[in-house]
């Protein structure tokens, strides 16, 4: 598995001081990031691709392809979502059969055309988060069977961010290891680690390990370990990055800390 972060100058200056040690920068698809990035290291991007939605960031597949081929990036990642706009009648936060079964034919239907593009080994699916009434996303996006019924129906690969389901969980009101795997863990190929942390009364991730996110590291890891989950191809600490979304969390002490920690327990799973 190949440990990558997200990049920034903070992370730059510790790798070029040898603090840390990485395999991949994790860059938005912005070209100048990218070019800055790999001459430091290997990158890979995220693209901000959605499946799911009417109202999502229209997407140029070309672009896509020719970045994810110029930058050699593994996967095409799509995020499973329906905006909370997309259906202004009913609340975030209800479970309706109808929003639910429309949520899952979108799902299936945008995936399906990445499938036809990628093919099926090149495109990974993202559960995110939610945060219930008043959140950003209606609550058939987080349902576990409509993420695995997109999986299931397009063969396309998972990718587990840990942070979104533990967030997930708690808004649902379920248990979160049992959250966890209920999703297509079985077809893992990427896996993103963050810490979550109250912030202004809502739970936030890219944020530091606390000692309880190691916890929910380890597990995660020992998952992986044992067989219970695929092992994915990479594993990404979204912590730290540029501009105004990072300026509060791009510390190099946590960035040296997190990623020396990760290191040791990547080598023993």
């Amino acid at each position: 598995m190949e440990l990558a972060i997200n990049f920034s100058p903070q992370a730059a200056q510790l790798l070029a001081d040898r603090k840390i040690r990485l395999d991949r920068f994790k860059c938005p698809d912005w070209p100048d990031m990218i070019e800055e990035a790999r001459a430091l290291l290997p990158v890979y991007v995220h693209f901000p691709l959605d499946a799911g939605t009417i109202s999502g960031r229209p997407a140029d597949l070309d672009a896509v392809d020719r970045m994810a081929r110029d930058t050699d990036t593994p996967f095409v990642n799509y995020h499973l979502v329906a905006y909370a706009r997309d259906f202004p009648d009913v609340p975030a936060d209800t479970v309706d059969e109808a929003v639910t079964e429309i949520v899952r034919e979108r799902m299936i239907a945008d995936v399906s055309h990445a499938v036809e593009r990628f093919g099926a080994d090149r495109v990974i699916v993202e559960n995110i988060p939610y945060f219930g009434a008043g959140g950003l996303y209606v609550r058939a996006s987080v349902d576990t069977a409509v993420i695995r019924d997109v999986v299931d129906a397009t063969g396309c690969g998972f990718l587990l961010d840990v942070s979104h389901a533990r967030i997930a969980a708690h808004y649902l009101g379920v248990e979160p290891r049992q959250y966890i795997a209920d999703l297509p863990v079985e077809c893992l190929r990427e896996l993103h680690l963050t810490g979550v942390s109250p912030v202004n009364g809502k739970l936030a991730d890219h944020m530091g390990l606390e000692p309880e996110d190691l916890v929910w590291t380890r597990w995660t890891l020992e998952r992986i370990a044992v067989g219970d989950w695929a092992r994915p191809s990479i594993v990404a600490f979204e912590y730290g990055g540029v501009g105004k979304p990072f300026a509060w969390r791009s510390d190099a002490a946590v960035i040296e800390r997190d990623v020396n920690a990760l290191n040791e327990l990547l080598a023993a799973t």
